[in-house]
């Protein structure tokens, strides 16, 4: 039997976001399995918990507890019912367990810093498909991590804009 992995998923909500979940959920993760969803929140947000958790994160947050609008609110985010639903699934159908965590700041360190913290096995991440010019103005987060994290990353693409 293969030991159990911890999979972080960085997660927005953003369509890109939500492809890597299913794609992590369908492709990757195997009944054991525990999966991090990895929230980064911008550094100008202000919940309740972010000066005790700032440098740090949030501590590890289970789904059940994640579910419930107060446990959001104090960190400062609004969960996506789609997103839910297919964590509640994964977690009930290949008995996975799934924890979030919240972190403040910059996307691309913080992913870093979830996967050393957390000993992550795996990351998965979501590509905005940016263009040349924007990748290299705003900077790509999913280039970054690639670069950097210590385990493995997976970029999962989005879905192309249909044309008309």
């Amino acid at each position: 039997m293969m030991k159990a992995r911890s999979v972080g998923i960085g997660m927005d909500y953003s369509p890109t976001s939500k492809s890597a979940l299913n794609w992590a959920i369908n492709n990757l993760i195997d009944e054991g399995d525990q999966i991090v969803v990895v929230h980064v929140v911008s550094p100008k947000a202000d919940p309740t918990n972010k000066q005790l958790f700032e440098d740090t994160g949030s501590p590890l947050i289970p789904l059940e507890e994640f579910r419930e609008i107060n446990v959001s609110k104090h960190y400062g985010l609004t969960p996506d019912p789609e997103v839910l639903d297919m964590l509640d699934t994964v977690s009930r159908t290949k008995r996975v367990k799934v924890v979030a965590k919240v972190y403040w700041g910059d996307p691309r360190e913080k992913l870093i810093d979830a996967v050393e913290q957390l000993k992550l096995d795996s990351l998965v991440v979501g590509s905005r498909g940016l263009g040349v010019l924007k990748r290299v103005l705003l900077g790509s987060v999913s280039n970054y991590v690639v670069d950097n994290a210590p385990c493995p990353v997976t970029v999962v693409k989005g879905a192309s804009p249909s044309k008309p």
